[in-house]
């Protein structure tokens, strides 16, 4: 039995003239024109002509402006027109605000570069610090310099240089006192030196340590001082017994120290991966929080918000954390993609920049608590391994293996929002970084 056909299949595609022949316009003229017609009697009918002439006066009468035709303007409407509608949507109509500026723009150059050669190129070192007096210490090999960032004057403040050139003494770290009179000064050779800037002396030395002091770090009377052999020594400089206590929680090199804006709380960060945080009165830490997979060196107390440090991690771990320092409680971690060097919290703003190592050797500000960035500053071609911010809070520089200082303006007060939304936030960051300095007088420090 033969299978019947399929019916569809056996006719086939339907036909699709092509049109690429025809000329449309020559078929519309006669489909449409009088004498080539068949039949012309319809044009001819009264009735139908009377009914094309009077819509070819209502709709095209003369003197008349085509809706289509843009060569003369509308006609005006009559004298005393009123629109019905005007008042139905002019009830809808909102006041516009005025525009709040969400941003800021903050310049890719830095203000100045200066040169700073022989700055170290060491990674576990702090060799950069800006006094309450704005006058940046930096140290270059064996010696110490002063910046004058009103007067841009420079002095060499002090130097370890012997004519034994085979000798490394070179400064490994620099922290200016509170009130800005006195520069610590840490050595490769473990000493640590106190020096009146005022009278460019030298007015005592620290000994203890065992190995290089690559961190250092005030709280009024009392400095602390974080050395390759592992330890922190609590120093009162009033004293001539200065050695007070000494801290230990590492057991590597301590290459990060803080103390907390109202003085109770001091952050302790190692090569061991090492987080601590210790009590003022205490010589066992509070925390031992292990969750940096890479030195601890980059370490910024909130000014605004007591109880808020941040903490940052080298090449291994790429993280900006942020923890509590009453409970150990680590509120956020940031992945920042390469190695993070130092971290500076903003005064003025709810924000911070963190410095940054190998691959793009670049300054990241970062809005708290989004944690988004605000813009990204490039420039250095090494790890941007140090920072200071100025007494103001608008300028921060940062200092390189290239031997460079770049002073970058991130936070400049002129360019805050005027609105009075963002002055009374303003004025709650200023009032909360004074609560959190629990309203600390910088009073001078009498050294013996």
């Amino acid at each position: 039995m033969t299978p019947k056909k399929n019916r569809q299949a056996d006719q086939g595609d339907r036909f699709i003239p092509s049109r690429g022949g025809m000329d449309i316009d020559v078929a519309n003229f006669n489909l449409t024109s009088k004498e080539n017609h068949p039949n012309n009697s319809y044009l001819e009918s009264p009735a139908k002509a009377e009914y094309a002439s009077s819509l070819s006066d209502c709709l095209f009468e003369k003197n008349r402006t085509k809706v289509l035709a843009f060569k003369n303007k509308a006609p005006a409407p009559k004298e005393g027109y009123s629109n019905r509608l005007h008042v139905l949507y002019s009830q809808n109509k909102t006041a516009a605000k005025p525009k709040v500026k969400t941003t800021r723009a903050i310049s890719s150059e830095p203000e100045r570069v200066l040169d700073a050669p022989g700055i170290v190129d060491d990674y576990y070192l702090n060799l950069l610090d800006w006094s309450c007096n704005n006058t940046l210490a930096v140290a270059l090999g064996p010696s110490v310099y002063l910046w004058n960032a009103t007067t841009a004057e420079i002095t060499e403040l002090m130097s370890t240089a012997t004519e034994d050139e085979e000798t490394d003494n070179s400064i490994t770290s620099v922290s200016w006192s509170e009130d800005g009179s006195f520069l610590a000064v840490g050595t490769n050779d473990s000493e640590v030196q106190l020096w009146d800037v005022t009278r460019t002396k030298k007015v005592r030395s620290l000994q203890g340590h065992s190995a290089r002091v690559g961190a250092l770090a005030w709280n009024r009377h009392i400095l602390s001082s974080g050395s390759r052999d592992s330890s922190i020594f609590n120093h009162d400089v009033r004293m001539p017994n200065h050695h007070i206590a000494t801290l230990q929680g590492h057991s590597q090199e301590v290459c990060g120290l803080k103390w907390s804006p109202d003085g109770t709380q001091l952050a302790s960060g190692g090569n061991d991966n090492i987080l601590n945080i210790w009590d003022a009165e205490r010589t066992q830490p509070k925390f031992t929080l292990e969750h940096h997979t890479a030195a601890v060196k980059a370490l910024a107390w909130c000014p605004w918000q007591p109880h808020l440090l941040a903490t940052g991690g080298g090449t291994t771990d790429r993280c900006i954390k942020f923890w509590n320092s009453e409970t150990g409680a680590c509120l956020n971690s940031v992945d920042t993609g390469s190695q993070v060097c130092a971290l500076q919290w903003s005064k003025n703003y709810k924000e911070l920049v963190s410095s940054h190592g190998f691959s793009q050797n670049q300054l990241t500000v970062w809005k708290y608590p989004t944690m988004e960035k605000v813009t990204e500053l490039h420039g250095h071609t090494s790890r941007v391994l140090y920072l200071a911010q100025s007494p103001d809070g608008e300028t921060v520089v940062s200092g390189a293996g290239d031997e460079r200082l770049r002073f970058w303006k991130v936070w400049p007060k002129q360019q805050r929002t005027t609105t009075a939304t963002s002055a009374k936030a303003s004025s709650a960051v200023s009032r909360s970084a004074t609560e959190a300095a629990g309203n600390r007088v910088n009073r001078p420090i009498n050294i013996r």
